[in-house]
């Protein structure tokens, strides 16, 4: 016969195992070019959920890569990652074309966007003191937040596109 301790612990796991229904969630790691033998770090899907932008040091330094999983494969970036810098922390807008990200290309942490349509970048934080990081990018590429380092402690700062 079972003590009512045990009857409680019984009771309580059933509680979890209904209650949790995530806990035994396995998540899938993708095959196809998406992982490395590198660390693949700071993934970041499109809105409408087709892309998946991440970085990875797979080819010797930090870049970053996109990912379509519809097709399963790799989509270029021409221009985006840049020699003897740090191409980090995407986001994207929810159809894919622009992409925000931070770079070290002026020696500092600064706001990109990227445009796969044109495959051109445009500096958003040419005028910011200071650090920026985190960037994020709303749903139709026009308008960017990041923190910034600029008044001596890390704040909001939004950017309107034109």
């Amino acid at each position: 016969m079972m003590s009512k301790k045990q009857i409680v612990k019984i009771i309580f796991l059933a509680f979890l195992l209904q209650g949790c229904g995530g806990l035994f969630i396995r998540p899938q790691i993708p095959t196809g070019g998406l992982n490395s033998n590198s660390p693949e770090e700071n993934p970041a899907y499109s809105g409408d959920g087709r892309y998946l932008a991440f970085t990875s040091d797979r080819n010797g330094q930090r870049n970053i890569y996109l990912y379509d999983l519809q097709q399963r494969t790799l989509i270029s970036l021409p221009n985006l990652n840049r020699r003897n810098s740090v191409q980090d922390q995407p986001s994207l807008s929810t159809d894919g074309r622009y992409l925000a990200y931070i770079s070290t290309e002026r020696g500092r942490s600064d706001v990109y966007v990227y445009d796969r349509q044109t495959s051109r970048s445009q500096l958003l934080t040419a005028n910011v003191r200071g650090s920026s990081r985190n960037p994020t990018i709303s749903g139709d590429g026009s308008s960017i937040a990041f923190q910034t380092s600029q008044l001596g402690q890390w704040n909001i700062a939004i950017v309107e596109r034109n």
